[in-house]
């Protein structure tokens, strides 16, 4: 089995406990090597500046490729770009160009007046700066918002022809889900290799359980009870450490290279998955002192 080439992604700190967690994450994981680590956005844009602060700090004190995430919501274009052109300015060249999630209370995604309409016109307008490395979401399982899977394939084809050079997968339960979402991408046009799943380690059943149901995520019926079992045996951290340690390795022994984790700034179980595939510490994170 290859090891993998990873990254991970954090949550933008909104307090001095959470800014506390969020450098603990990075201590744990940076040692790994990843790719690249990105920093999210709030529902509705709310933790625009949080996610820049976040963003240049990680970059000008880790020594990591750190990729900012950007989308098109509650701003016009040309605030949209500002800041774009602020990370690179920065030396942030790395970007997550999506959409956004409508804000909160808001049941659909309204575009700013003056703003991108959708992903594929911000890509364009990023791609048309010339500096950046654009990556993009895709969804192995139906979104919300899409007919069928055909129409999310459609989509994402749509925005690596805008310009996108790399798609992070929405997190999935079963290695047989993004295999057939990798085939119905390859079928319409799409190199497969530009596709990187999206890796969720389950600290919390609950939680992740919400997760999944509020995105699309389907959960086989295994898994639910494959957890609630473990809930009852307190066996809940032993289990999600098997799960997803299994699934990367499904996903590896399928031609998978890399894998993206989404962290929730906690570092400890996707550490352990990725001691697991082999992936060991090389570095320490450099002294900012």
């Amino acid at each position: 089995m290859t090891t993998p080439k990873i990254s991970f992604e954090f949550f933008p700190p909104q307090n001095l406990e959470a800014s506390f967690r969020l450098w603990d994450t990075v201590q744990v994981l940076a040692p790994m090597s990843p790719r690249f680590v990105s920093v999210t956005y709030g529902a509705g844009g709310t933790t625009r500046t949080l996610t820049r602060d976040a963003v240049s700090t990680l970059h000008k004190t880790s020594g990591l490729n750190v990729a900012a995430h950007l989308t098109c919501v509650n701003a016009s274009k040309a605030e949209t770009l500002e800041i774009a052109d602020q990370f690179a300015e920065a030396g942030v060249t790395e970007i997550v160009a999506l959409r956004g999630d409508p804000p909160k209370g808001e049941g659909k995604f309204t575009p700013h007046p003056d703003g991108f309409a959708n992903s594929v016109e911000l890509i364009k307008g990023l791609s048309a700066r010339g500096n950046f490395n654009i990556k993009v979401g895709a969804y192995p399982d139906r979104h919300p918002e899409a007919a069928d899977q055909a129409a999310d394939v459609e989509w994402l084809k749509r925005k690596l022809d805008a310009g996108a050079d790399e798609a992070l997968t929405q997190f999935f339960f079963e290695a047989e889900t993004f295999f057939r979402f990798r085939d119905a991408c390859e079928k319409a046009g799409i190199d497969g290799s530009k596709l990187t799943p999206g890796i969720l380690p389950i600290e919390n059943w609950k939680g992740a359980r919400n997760f999944a149901r509020r995105c699309g995520t389907i959960i086989p019926d295994w898994v639910e009870d494959a957890f609630d079992k473990a809930l009852r045996d307190g066996r809940e951290e032993l289990l999600a450490t098997a799960l997803c340690t299994e699934l990367c390795s499904d996903l590896l022994e399928g031609g998978v290279d890399k894998l993206h984790f989404y962290t929730l700034n906690r570092p400890e179980l996707t550490r352990d998955v990725c001691f697991a595939l082999g992936v060991t510490p090389k570095v320490a994170l450099q002294n900012v002192a």
